[in-house]
């Protein structure tokens, strides 16, 4: 089944431009070397819904899931994910091994994110932004082993169609916090959002 997100309309389009135009291109690497536990715990319940990111993630974004609670936390047994990076459909099974054909990805990686500008928050502020709903998604688990900590330069979705809304993902992301692109990741950008506006 192929999915299509396109930006949908020019106001849309005009936003993520002027979005854009503001983000600090900076291709100086950050010395202090980057760590995950400077994210904190993985998948806290920051907002206290006694459902964990990640489960708040998988039950935004499978289809016919099926929802079961353990001493009081919700777990996301099985659903049916309709993935955004390859365009097929992928059937889930929480278990020790299972659990691994979906993940869930930060959009905007952590290691990517910290050497742009998250090496200076807060821990309160890392640990934010690495639940905010905004830069993630369920996604196949291969294909989020692949792309990793890769930038827009070395990964774009398979699914064309989603190529937009993975870029403006990005943009916004970068945008709401701060966070500066290479020269590399600005001109790539502008291109995709270009030929998305041309469609």
């Amino acid at each position: 089944m192929l999915l299509v997100f396109l930006i949908p309309s020019s106001a849309h389009a005009t936003s993520v431009t002027l979005e854009l135009l503001q983000l600090k291109v900076e291709n100086k690497w950050q010395e202090n070397k980057y760590s995950r536990e400077a994210f904190g715990e993985p998948w806290s319940d920051v907002d206290q819904n006694n459902c964990d990111t990640r489960n708040d993630i998988l039950a935004r974004d499978l289809q016919t899931k099926i929802l079961k609670y353990k001493n009081n936390q919700c777990i996301i047994g099985g659903g049916t994910l309709l993935d955004p990076y390859t365009g097929k459909s992928i059937k889930f099974k929480q278990g020790y091994k299972s659990s691994l054909a979906v993940q869930i990805d930060h959009v905007v990686s952590l290691a990517n994110a910290w050497y742009h500008g998250a090496w200076s928050w807060s821990e309160e502020e890392r640990l934010a932004f690495a639940n905010d709903p905004l830069n993630l998604l369920a996604v196949d688990g291969p294909t989020n082993a692949f792309k990793s900590d890769k930038d827009i330069t070395q990964f774009k979705p398979s699914n064309r169609s989603y190529q937009c809304k993975f870029t403006k993902i990005q943009i916004d992301v970068k945008y709401k916090y701060h966070l500066s692109v290479t020269s590399a990741e600005k001109k790539l950008f502008q291109q995709i959002i270009t030929r998305c506006m041309g469609m």
